[in-house]
């Protein structure tokens, strides 16, 4: 396949025409979500109104309606979208199984335990805004965790994901404890939470979640030789002069990073970092370097379609966006067990 290099200071990284082709299809795609979302919902508005407010040109009651309640909940969907695609795309890679990804492998279910612990015992003395830095934690000791109890002179992609299957069914099962024992009002925020959603999400919450993917992204793009030389194997990897067990550490912190910080944010929404991934292989070349942009675009319109049909099909209910992504994700993911199967 014809590649073109493309160079960011000393460091370079080769794209083909085509996956240049479906970022830009992608990006018109999610500007047309953009449009819409900002249209529809409880208070309807007409899209040249949302294009007059866009331009500056609106002083009217919509500016709170888009300003304050309907982009910055838009954005937020699509970089917490964006953030677990490329947590489960790079976690794919390093583990070499197209089943893998945060939810399912443990990270997300780390950071729920810490959620619903916190929300049951630390809340009234520390307050709301701490819960994102728990689930971050949370995510983090599991990971660490598991990659603890997976090692053993090396780890190996499939003690990695035992043990993190393993991991993931103990801690929903403590989450399902804690959920139990905790008064019936905890116990509301923790689903709903659990469940996944971005309802409320302000600009606040988008300047603390953007810079974790300004930072990690590009990280990740540094490191797509080797992720790409990792599905190789271990032994060709070596080979060819990577230190497997080093990069793999770093790719498993970045992979816990973006997704502890986007599960942080919105909640434990499942199956995208699962999806996003292999949509991405469907519509472009299989190296990480263009993957990783089309998964993130990809991550970040499933979510945002996702909250969309939340926040407007059954008006005036307001249904998170993880039961969205989760009705789509359950049927894929039986869909690639049966592919698996052999």
């Amino acid at each position: 396949m014809d590649r073109r290099r493309v160079r960011f200071g000393p460091v370079s990284m080769a794209f083909s025409p085509r996956t240049l082709v479906v970022i830009s299809g992608l990006l018109l795609v999610s500007l047309a979500i953009t449009g819409v979302a900002l249209s529809v919902g409880h208070v309807t508005l007409s899209p040249m109104t949302v294009l007059h407010h866009l331009l500056g040109n609106s002083t009217g009651p919509e500016r709170f309606i888009i300003d304050t309640l309907r982009l910055p909940r838009i954005v937020m969907a699509f970089l917490v979208g964006a953030a677990l695609a490329v947590s489960g795309l790079i976690l794919q890679a390093l583990v070499r199984n197209p089943l893998a990804s945060p939810d399912i492998i443990g990270i997300s279910g780390g950071a729920s335990v810490a959620a619903v612990a916190f929300l049951s015992f630390l809340t009234p003395w520390l307050g709301i805004q701490w819960l994102p830095v728990a689930a971050i934690g949370g995510a983090a000791i599991a990971a660490i965790a598991i990659y603890s109890l997976a090692w053993q002179r090396g780890v190996t992609p499939v003690r990695l994901v035992l043990v993190g299957i393993g991991l993931s069914a103990a801690m929903g099962a403590a989450t399902t404890l804690m959920i139990t024992l905790s008064p019936i009002s905890t116990t509301m925020t923790a689903y709903v939470w659990l469940t996944g959603s971005v309802y409320g999400a302000d600009w606040g919450d988008v300047r603390a979640l953007a810079p974790w993917l300004i930072v990690l992204l590009p990280l990740a793009l540094f490191h797509a030789r080797a992720i790409d030389l990792q599905e190789f194997g271990d032994h060709l990897a070596t080979g060819l002069g990577l230190s497997v067990q080093r990069n793999r550490l770093v790719l498993l912190a970045l992979s816990v990073a973006l997704a502890g910080a986007a599960v942080a944010h919105a909640g434990a929404i499942g199956f995208v970092g699962l999806i996003a991934p292999h949509i991405a292989r469907r519509l472009t070349d299989r190296h990480f370097a263009g993957l990783a942009p089309v998964a993130a675009m990809v991550g970040g319109l499933l979510v945002m379609i996702a909250d969309l049909a939340g926040r407007t099909l059954f008006v005036p209910l307001d249904l998170p966006a993880g039961v969205f992504v989760s009705a789509i994700g359950a049927p894929f993911f039986v869909y690639l067990l049966y592919r698996q199967r052999y």
